[in-house]
């Protein structure tokens, strides 16, 4: 035990094993090893699939989901119809996490743009190039374009047919010209689905059960590390 501001604590070593546990995670979480490990073991992934440690292009999500009754910072996506947190996604073109912030559902994709990429230039000298969803058009876009130098690439849907030209009297076929079921993957963009869905199957991220969004984002990077870590041992 060691006194402290008068009063007697315990010292990590003699923690029961559950806070030994959180007392090592809050450390980690606060001076950066959860992010500097899972940037070690991405560069490994990336040198055992025979590419350059640094990337060259990424694609740039997010996701809602809900949050539970522990409090912390919340808010209503409006599109998706959940109140809760974004967990905002930067990953590279084999779905590896670059960077990711967890932020109230409430910011709009364009308005936490500098949030999640504010020194990503510095951090990945290599990356010039974005692909992004209909979300980023407009003010994300021009702050990728004018502050990082980086070129955006908007991946938009196929346009449904809204109308037909046909003779007067003409019988149309409109089964045949609805569009049917799925419509495809996305280029580049199911990327970054692809690694959401990794990110689901997590029990602890099934939700946002955290009070801080860095929590959150710790919790992240450490789902990611184990799935390049059993990659690496394969």
């Amino acid at each position: 035990m060691a006194r402290s501001g008068g009063a007697w604590r315990l010292l990590p070593h003699e923690f029961p094993p559950w806070q030994t546990v959180y007392h090592y995670f809050r450390q980690w979480r606060l001076d950066g090893t959860w992010e500097r490990l899972h940037s070690a073991l991405r560069t490994a992934v990336r040198l055992r699939a025979g590419r350059e440690p640094q990337p060259s292009a990424g694609i740039v999500d997010s996701q809602s989901v809900k949050t539970t009754g522990v409090g912390g910072v919340r808010g209503d996506d409006g599109g998706k119809k959940i109140s809760g947190r974004k967990r905002h996604l930067l990953v590279e073109t084999q779905g590896l996490v670059l960077r990711a912030r967890v932020h109230s559902a409430a910011l709009q994709d364009r308005a936490a743009v500098p949030l999640l990429l504010d020194g990503a230039a510095e951090q990945f000298p290599r990356l010039t190039h974005l692909w992004a969803d209909q979300g980023y058009t407009g003010t994300g876009k021009a702050w990728i374009e004018e502050q990082l130098g980086w070129s955006v690439d908007i991946v938009q849907h196929p346009p449904k047919p809204r109308a037909v030209w046909a003779p007067i009297g003409a019988v149309i076929d409109w089964d045949r010209l609805r569009p049917k079921g799925f419509r495809g993957v996305l280029p580049r963009r199911w990327v970054v689905e692809r690694t959401i869905g990794w990110l689901g199957q997590s029990r602890r991220l099934s939700k946002d059960y955290e009070r801080l969004c860095a929590t959150s984002e710790s919790l992240i990077y450490i789902v990611m590390s184990r799935i390049m870590a059993r990659r690496l041992a394969r």
